[in-house]
């Protein structure tokens, strides 16, 4: 993984935002765990982040929209990754992608 920049007049490292939305099966009755295929869901995005490419990622406060922090090279690698996700178009959908460029990141130490 690159290194992350740690002040704004450091090198900048772009990240892509996904901002995802319910799908059609999404049952609102339900709690997040209890919606179906959930598990296969869970799995697919514990290995992405085992993988450096997703970051970052939760739901907004109005519990309809989930946003997602990804180090890829382009939209279409992010379009193409989570088009495999098992929720893919089902209970989540690609709302939008942007770019972001990040001036500050705290999460790391010191840069050296």
């Amino acid at each position: 993984m690159r290194p992350r920049s740690r002040s704004c007049s450091e090198s900048l490292t772009a990240f892509l935002v996904l901002l995802r939305r319910s799908g059609p099966e999404w049952d609102r009755s339900r709690a997040l765990e209890d919606q179906s295929g959930f598990a296969a869901h869970a799995s697919f995005l514990d290995a992405l982040v085992e993988a450096g490419f997703l970051v970052l990622g939760g739901p907004l406060a109005d519990e309809r929209r989930v946003v997602y922090a990804v180090e890829a090279e382009s939209e279409e690698a992010v379009r193409t990754t989570l088009a495999r996700d098992p929720w893919n178009e089902t209970h989540l959908r690609v709302e939008a992608v942007d770019r972001w460029t990040l001036r500050l990141d705290g999460r790391r130490g010191p840069a050296r």
